[in-house]
């Protein structure tokens, strides 16, 4: 066998080699990874009257990446959303430790505010902050978020209405940045101004995660 047909035989090889290492890579870009089952996030919800589309949405996107999904409130037992939505309880606002969990969503709804806007909630928003994870709400939540001191030069959007623009206002007068899209992220914090954005939310935060 001549020199040239080993050189040949050999650049074939290697061509290829290199074929099927680039194929393979580009397989795996096209393809959205998977999240691993060590990501835990926690949901927290109004015991009453939390928004069901801005619950289930983001917590069926995430449970199909393989996300822990935990759910907190005031009382532990079946929380009422809008609507026929329910879910169970599986620990209490004052039991959220910030370290345990990958990220920590705050939920809207009707009557968001009257569970959750409080110091328990903002103690565990500026503790989630310092801990570098990553910190959600949607719809009325991040009038919360706002108010615990962490929007400070932030951008962020939340949920109002032609008749009502105090949400608006409640960011701004907490040095947030109010963007007016559906979903609105800065660092580790992600907003969402309602329903509608749910599933835009739910990939914004899975996206975060990975």
């Amino acid at each position: 066998m001549t020199k040239i047909a080993i050189f040949l035989i050999i650049l074939v090889a290697a061509l290829g080699i290199c074929y099927f290492y680039y194929r393979q890579k580009s397989e795996l870009k096209s393809k959205p990874l998977p999240v691993s089952t060590t990501k835990k996030v926690v949901m927290v919800i109004a015991w009453r009257g939390f928004r069901s589309e801005e619950y289930f949405e983001p917590k069926r996107i995430l449970e199909q990446a393989g996300v822990v999904v935990k759910t907190a409130s005031v009382e532990k037992g079946i929380a009422k959303g809008t609507g026929i939505g329910s879910t169970k309880i599986d620990l209490l606002i004052g039991e959220i430790n910030p370290l345990d969990f990958d990220a920590v969503i705050f939920v809207g709804g009707p009557q968001a505010l009257q569970y959750l806007d409080n110091q328990n909630s903002y103690r565990i928003i500026r503790e989630t902050v310092k801990c570098g994870k990553i910190l959600a709400a949607i719809c009325i939540s991040p009038t919360i978020l706002a108010k615990s001191g962490v929007l400070q030069g932030k951008k962020a959007t939340v949920w109002y209405s032609a008749v009502n623009r105090q949400p608006i206002e409640i960011l701004k007068e907490n040095g947030a940045n109010f963007v007016d899209q559906d979903v609105v992220q800065d660092g580790n914090i992600i907003t969402a101004n309602g329903p509608g954005a749910a599933k835009k939310f739910g990939k914004a935060i899975l996206e975060a995660l990975r």
